[in-house]
């Protein structure tokens, strides 16, 4: 039997994957190496990060001095929080502008050296944005997504090859992470009789989130995938308890508890997904919650 190396590959069922880490990966072949390529890859991975991040902290790179003026002059700590994330996008954007003119300089056939001024400042903008990166929630408002948030630095420094092999390593850990989460719903509500049949769907859901976080949107595949993400995860969110209608008040107030946790469950697999990082802050939440729930179930026998 063959032993598996992480960055082995092999095609199954006629499409090409990788392994890392206990999981094959959907394989894209990295763009070439070019500041084109680049500029092409800093630009999807910085509408990426917008994305999933709150609302209001897109800032334009032209306001960049009064984004920054407006965070140090803020005392209060939940505003200032706020204004850091605005000041973030607004130096991500600036690096993005930063680095167009760059590019289109190459093209006109003027070469840019990593120590011009432009690639400093654009370097630097970067930089700070990472830095101010642990002030950026999801825009679900659960955790900051600083992982996503570091995706165009990283664009910016590392070879695109060495990129590409640090995202199917990243999607590995995000399969890894909804197994974690879908293991601990089975477990939780698997034995429960008042929630019959939802092991099935919590495994259809988990094994369609799984392939949602590995392929890209333009893979002609993305239109069955996303599909059956969707209609998989709205089937588990519809899921309800099943209970006789004598239950007594605390094991009622119990089981919608239940219900709430277990709808729960399903978004928080949804934006992992989707995200395509693990949210380990989250997840750690997410349990504590599911044996709270486990632990007032276990007083009512149905």
């Amino acid at each position: 039997m063959d032993t598996l190396e992480n960055g082995d590959r092999r095609f199954i069922d006629g499409t090409e994957y990788i392994h890392y880490h206990g999981y094959w990966v959907r394989y894209y072949e990295p763009l070439e190496e070019s500041m084109a390529s680049r500029k092409r890859l800093i630009d999807s991975l910085t509408r990426r990060a917008f994305h999933h991040t709150e609302p209001g902290i897109n800032t334009p790179g032209h306001r960049l001095e009064e984004a920054r003026a407006a965070y140090e002059a803020q005392l209060d700590p939940a505003l200032k929080r706020v204004n850091a994330a605005m000041l973030a996008g607004a130096l991500f954007n600036r690096a993005t502008d930063l680095f167009n003119t760059i590019v289109d300089l190459e093209a006109k056939g003027v070469k840019v050296s990593r120590d011009n001024e432009l690639m400093r400042l654009c370097s630097a903008c970067f930089e700070e944005a990472l830095d101010l990166g642990t002030e950026v929630r999801h825009f679900s408002g659960e955790e900051g997504i600083d992982e996503v948030w570091g995706e165009p630095f990283r664009a910016f420094t590392l070879g695109i090859d060495f990129y590409y092999e640090t995202r199917f390593i990243k999607v590995a850990q995000t399969m890894a992470n909804i197994d974690r989460i879908a293991g601990l719903l089975k477990e939780v509500y698997g034995r429960r009789p008042e929630f019959k049949d939802v092991v099935g769907k919590i495994e259809a859901f988990a094994r369609a989130a799984r392939d949602e976080c590995e392929t890209m949107k333009t893979d002609p595949d993305i239109f069955t995938i996303w599909p059956r993400f969707v209609a998989t995860g709205e089937a588990l969110a519809a899921v309800t308890a099943n209970i006789p209608e004598d239950s007594s008040t605390q094991c009622r107030y119990a089981t919608e508890e239940a219900e709430a946790t277990l709808h729960a469950g399903s978004r928080l697999i949804n934006w992992i997904a989707r995200a395509r990082v693990p949210m380990p802050v989250s997840t750690r939440s997410f349990e504590k919650r599911c044996r709270q729930v486990e632990q007032r179930l276990s007083h009512c026998e149905f």
